[in-house]
């Protein structure tokens, strides 16, 4: 999968019942929502569990109090790395907090995880009487919101990078140098620096140690113990670990599951 923007003929043209939509999911670990779009926006907030959401060019794992918004025609792939139960809601693009097109990750607040949970629930119960307060003010805090910390891991679409990525995706413990990986992609050291900082914004070095934030969070949504996780994504002891995981997140690892929305 390696198109970002699905062409407008393949996604369903199904006129909302209204401009903003809520829904429900509920999913068993390790299922999958395949690959596709929406011709709306799409605002992702798990209520619990741990979820993995791919597009072609990012890949973000959401654990408590983070939501994500992918814009309208983003391809896009949902993973449940644990049972999940999360809430969507659909934005027509006139509509949208964020008319961007670009994908992110924001902290959801007590007061935006009850809107979102509302708005769920007028869906199903079918009732007028709230939408219209409950929309703006679900809009403001959707404007307000702060980007989440971790979690998230561009994606470059050069063919050489996406082959070292690709492989540090299925061995994230792996620490061999940019150096060595560019013998075995044929390219320098110094161009893949120059390309991996230009569509990913990180170093290596950065990108590879988010990467292991990434995994360490599905890790520990599946119960993994932090000394398990800390050996098999290379790190030396459990501190060094859990430094490194306290320094990006904000919180050491035993809290960040069991964290409650602020």
């Amino acid at each position: 999968m390696d198109q970002i923007w699905w062409p407008r003929s393949e996604i369903p043209q199904r006129k909302p019942e209204r401009p903003i939509m809520a829904t429900s999911y509920e999913y068993d670990a390790a299922h999958r929502e395949s690959w596709h779009a929406h011709a709306q926006g799409r605002f992702v907030v798990t209520m619990s569990g741990v979820l993995r959401v791919t597009t072609p060019i990012g890949m973000w794992t959401l654990g408590p109090q983070s939501g994500l918004w992918i814009a309208p025609r983003v391809a896009h792939e949902l993973i449940a790395t644990s049972a999940v139960s999360m809430h969507s809601v659909y934005f027509d693009p006139e509509a949208s907090a964020w008319p961007e097109s670009e994908c992110h990750a924001v902290r959801v607040s007590s007061l935006l995880r009850e809107l979102v949970a509302a708005m769920v629930e007028d869906r199903e119960r079918d009732p007028q009487r709230r939408y219209a307060l409950i929309t703006p003010l679900l809009l403001s805090e959707m404007r307000d919101s702060r980007a989440a910390s971790g979690g998230g891991l561009p994606l470059p679409l050069d063919r050489r990078l996406r082959q070292i990525c690709d492989f540090l995706l299925a061995a994230p413990a792996n620490g061999d140098s940019l150096a060595i990986w560019g013998e075995r992609v044929g390219a320098s050291e110094r161009t893949l620096a120059r390309r991996f900082k230009d569509e990913t914004g990180l170093t290596f070095g950065h990108w590879r140690q988010q990467l292991r934030i990434v995994e360490a969070v599905s890790k520990l949504a599946q119960g993994a113990r932090v000394a398990e996780i800390a050996a098999e994504l290379g790190y030396a002891n459990s501190s060094a670990f859990i430094t490194m995981f306290r320094k990006t997140m904000g919180e050491p690892p035993q809290r960040y599951l069991k964290s409650e929305p602020r």
